[in-house]
């Protein structure tokens, strides 16, 4: 387990990433485009696996996302959920990661709590992120180290998450899709009463850096990079922290792009603390750092 100032990123983005971040932006709110396209009228539904649908807006919006991305920088590696990933980004110091749908089941729902997000990782972390909710226009973006800013209604406003200490005041945030009993008893024992339940993590992970909710507890293996890239950057970027459940940076453009030991994203304020709780809950349920969740 690490220190807090461990857990607590300290990078910042190597380069001017400014250029990247307008294109990010504006190819986040085009696939916005295409995926309200099917939002408004109809999406035919498959399903990869018997707990994972993927729609033809799914589809469309990587076909944009990735599209752009090699025409505007073809010398970068890219990883999508929708794209059938070479492993020739392994060989790649910058990669863009990408879920051009996230919150498929909410798309399918119909209840606006879905997201485009694009990610830029480099030698491994993130250094850039957007996340951009099409039902509602909303669109967070930061680099690391730069800060962060959420657009919304034409007005762009600064993000910063709160310094909220108490785990009394603080403001849960959990999935509407992927609950899982553990995370009601780590909720009891900081003692928290409050919880925001919403799909996406990238909102999830939005309502922090705008200071909505202050943690988000996921101890499961379910998610993987092109979940966790782009809210990181944001996140990060607003001041607040995210690590796996043991306390481990996520490492990015890896082989295996699961998130085996989950994770926690916090206000970044006590963040060892939770994570003291978190790892004690979850070694007495049955797991360890060395396994993981699988």
């Amino acid at each position: 387990m690490q220190t807090e100032s461990q857990t607590t990123p300290s990078h910042a983005a190597p380069l001017d990433l400014r250029e990247e971040l307008a294109f990010a932006v504006r190819v986040a709110q085009e696939a916005g485009t295409i995926v309200n396209t099917f939002y408004v009228g109809s999406s035919e539904v498959e399903y990869k696996t018997p707990d994972e649908p993927v729609t033809e807006a799914d589809r469309s919006a990587n076909q944009h996302i990735i599209s752009r991305i090699v025409a505007a920088f073809p010398d970068d590696g890219i990883l999508s959920e929708e794209s059938k990933d070479d492993l020739s980004r392994l060989e790649k110091d910058r990669v863009w990661i990408v879920d051009p749908l996230d919150g498929t089941k909410e798309f399918i729902a119909r209840n606006g709590e879905f997201s485009i997000m694009i990610g830029l990782a480099y030698k491994g972390r993130p250094v850039l992120g957007v996340v951009h909710q099409p039902s509602s226009g909303l669109l967070y973006s930061g680099i690391v180290g730069q800060g962060a800013t959420l657009l919304e209604e034409g007005e762009t406003i600064s993000l910063a998450v709160s310094e909220r200490t108490n785990t009394r005041e603080m403001v849960l945030v959990s999935s509407r899709s992927h609950r899982k009993q553990i995370v009601d008893s780590i909720r009891r024992k900081l003692r928290i009463t409050s919880e925001n339940v919403t799909g996406s993590v990238g909102l999830k992970v939005g309502q922090i850096a705008r200071q909505i909710a202050d943690l988000y507890i996921h101890p499961s293996p379910g998610c993987k990079e092109w979940d966790l890239c782009a809210p990181e950057a944001v996140l990060t970027a607003a001041g607040g922290t995210m690590t796996d459940c043991w306390g481990n940076l996520l490492q990015y453009n890896k082989r295996d792009v699961r998130a085996h030991n989950g994770l926690v994203a916090t206000n970044g304020q006590i963040h060892q603390h939770i994570l003291s709780t978190v790892i004690a809950i979850v070694e007495d349920a049955g797991f360890n750092e060395d396994d993981g969740f699988w």
